[in-house]
């Protein structure tokens, strides 16, 4: 799966991805703080469509029983991380992101996916944008434990 966010995300910890972690912030008031120039790109993937993804799967298993494939899940939609947080803090209200220019040892720029395989394979495609989503997102409460 790909950067995978949605309702149900926790809180305050740094396994939990970027989008929990921008939404940890403005929920305590705070902007989020974005490393670099904010322009690292990633496909973010809704969790509703990652279970449904996950069913199309199961089903192909029972009518392929020869074997299974691997896929990359993912939504197809290129997003900055500056454009996410953007987005979550536009949608609840809060402060603009702040972009630190730090960098931080070992993060990769640019991580994208092809969904191509799992739409030919699964039949899947994701039917959340990340700006539905996102905006859902800013609203939805996070997981505290």
């Amino acid at each position: 799966y790909h950067n995978v966010y949605g309702p149900g995300m926790p809180a305050d910890t740094p396994y939990s991805g970027v989008a929990a972690i921008f939404r940890s912030a403005i929920a305590r008031g705070e902007a989020p703080r974005v490393f670099e120039d904010g322009r690292q790109v990633r496909d973010f993937v809704h969790v509703h469509d990652i279970a449904r993804a996950n069913v199309l799967a199961i089903e192909q298993v029972a009518s392929h029983p020869a074997g299974l494939t691997a896929y990359n899940v993912a939504s197809g939609h290129t997003f900055t991380i500056g454009q996410m947080a953007e987005t979550l803090s536009r949608a609840a209200g809060g402060d603009a992101p702040v972009l630190t220019g730090d960098y931080r040892r070992f993060d990769v720029r640019h991580v994208v996916a092809s969904p191509a395989a799992a739409r030919a394979g699964l039949g899947f495609t994701a039917e959340i944008t990340p700006e539905e989503g996102l905006a859902q997102l800013a609203q939805d409460p996070l997981r505290t434990r």
